[in-house]
C-alpha cells in the first residue's frame, strides 16, 4: 500500500495520508525515534484508519522536515 487519498469536495484541497515506511524513508528516521519524538511532543501524531492502522498526514511531515532544515540554518 503506496498512499492513501483523499479530497475534500467544496475547497478541492487533497490531503495525503503516508504509513509508517514511507515516514521512516522520508525523514530517514527508525520507528522507534518516531514513537520517541511523538511521545516528546516533537513529531507530528498519526491519525488512526482502524484499530491496528495508522498514517501520517504527508504536509504535516513536510513541514516537519522543512522545520529541521530551517532550524539548522539558523543555527
Amino acid at each position: 500500500m503506496s498512499a492513501i487519498k483523499t479530497e475534500t469536495t467544496a475547497t478541492t484541497a487533497r490531503a495525503t495520508l503516508i504509513r509508517l515506511e514511507q515516514v521512516k524513508a522520508r525523514t530517514c528516521l527508525s520507528r522507534s525515534t518516531i514513537y520517541a519524538y511523538m511521545r516528546e511532543g516533537r513529531f507530528p501524531e498519526p491519525i488512526a484508519l482502524s484499530d491496528r492502522c495508522v498514517a501520517w498526514i504527508e504536509s504535516e511531515i513536510d513541514a516537519w522536515i522543512a522545520e529541521r532544515i530551517a532550524s539548522r540554518r539558523s543555527a
